[in-house]
């Protein structure tokens, strides 16, 4: 299939994006990308590609900007129950961390969480997923977490495999059991690392081997904040997970600034996420590295904080940033990556080209996809979006709405239509 007549056609070809090159969206203007056997074999100009393949199917893009599908390399996707009531206390002014230490926040939704059945996971994550898709994220970045103890996490694993066999988006697992101390060692958080490293990373590496073993294994994750795990608990949990074969990725920053991003970078991370206290030895280390740096701007709008990731000071160090929903049930619900790009723009001076990158080809990299998706390039999976924009710069200038009209998976076209999609 041939996607033609399109406005603008953003390539993002190259690879991710580092420091000032950061925004180079690759366009062709009245492009078009040949579509065989999900892979994309050729791009170009219109007329360039309809004479070298006149005898192909087409579509269509009517003046519309063509472009890759969002990655979203940062997600809390599958949880039991919701947290509505503690919004009213942040917004009081309530601090998410004295949420989480009288056992509301993240324990919270490990209480539903526990009593949940793999169905009925299955059935909330759902619609999340597909709400994602229909904004235009082809590919998640998906964790548990919300378990905090072995037969929950492993259930929650089996959840996302179920999940990622009956959707079109593909998932990007993350095993995060060091999410939180689990409620039963409230007192004894060395314990619970313990546990984590002596118990849990071996049990996952087996189960994963047997119930996924075409598949890479997930990331490791952890959570490295005050009331959760300290510095020294965190390398402990990803020096065993890496020794056991796992790829790494960090919670740092958030709140304090605890070293988990030099830790990220010892360590040979894939990403670095959150950073928004990050010190400026900090930026600087990981500028020199390539951990990419996730941002999660609806993060603290949902917690009607005022202080973002300071995007310009890792652009500056020639850092690898990208961005991310960091969808969750707690600071923030948000299943668009058009939002995110609107909100980067505002609150992290962003310019729409790289806020677009950072959330296409700098995001499939910070789940080590770079070379799959995240572009239009020839040999990479036909993960594209038809948006109902002529200019790319609408994506960050408007929101609130979605801009996206039509999405192609594996070069399989889906149009959208207010909440779900439908085959064209």
């Amino acid at each position: 299939m041939i996607i033609h007549s399109s406005s603008q056609l953003l390539t993002l070809q190259g690879g991710p994006q580092r420091g000032a090159d950061l925004g180079k969206l690759g366009i062709i203007e009245d492009g078009a990308v040949v579509i065989r056997d999900e892979k994309i074999v050729a791009v170009g100009k219109t007329a360039d590609i309809r004479a070298a393949y006149p005898h192909d199917p087409t579509l269509d893009a009517g003046g519309c900007v063509v472009m890759p599908g969002f990655v979203d390399p940062h997600t809390h996707l599958i949880w039991g129950g919701d947290r509505a009531a503690e919004f009213e206390l942040k917004m009081a002014g309530t601090p998410y961390l004295d949420i989480l230490a009288a056992g509301g926040g993240i324990l919270s939704t490990v209480r539903a969480t526990r009593t949940s059945s793999i169905e009925s996971l299955v059935a909330q994550a759902r619609p999340r997923l597909l709400r994602m898709f229909s904004h235009g994220t082809t590919t998640v970045e998906a964790k548990t977490g919300y378990g905090l103890q072995t037969a929950t996490e492993l259930r929650l694993l089996k959840a996302l495999l179920t999940l990622e066999d009956e959707n079109r988006v593909d998932l990007a697992i993350t095993f995060m059991g060091a999410h939180a101390i689990a409620p039963e060692y409230k007192d004894n958080p060395q314990g619970y690392t313990d546990l984590v490293c002596d118990t849990m990373l071996t049990i996952v590496r087996q189960w994963w081997e047997l119930h996924a073993p075409n598949q890479s294994l997930p990331f490791v994750d952890v959570f490295c904040e005050h009331k959760a795990f300290d510095l020294a608990q965190s390398r402990q949990i990803l020096s065993k997970a890496k020794e056991l074969g796992f790829p790494l990725k960090i919670h740092a920053d958030e709140f304090d600034n605890l070293g988990g991003v030099q830790l990220a970078v010892e360590l040979g991370a894939a990403s670095a996420d959150h950073l928004v206290k990050t010190s400026d030895a900090d930026i600087e280390a990981i500028g020199r590295s390539d951990t990419v740096a996730v941002s999660l701007p609806c993060t603290p709008f949902g917690l009607a904080e005022c202080q973002y990731t300071p995007a310009k000071k890792i652009i500056a160090a020639n850092g690898i940033l990208a961005l991310a929903t960091d969808c969750n049930p707690g600071t923030t619900w948000n299943e668009s990556m058009q939002f995110v790009i609107a909100l980067a723009c505002r609150a992290m001076k962003l310019t729409p080209a790289q806020a677009i990158a950072a959330s296409t080809i700098n995001s499939a990299h910070a789940i080590r996809r770079s070379d799959r998706v995240g572009s239009l390039e020839i040999g990479k999976q036909a993960d594209i979006l038809i948006l109902s924009v002529p200019n790319y710069r609408h994506l960050g200038y408007r929101y609130g709405t979605n801009l996206v009209k039509q999405v192609v998976k594996r070069g399989r076209v889906y149009s959208v239509d207010v909440g779900y999609y439908r085959t064209a």
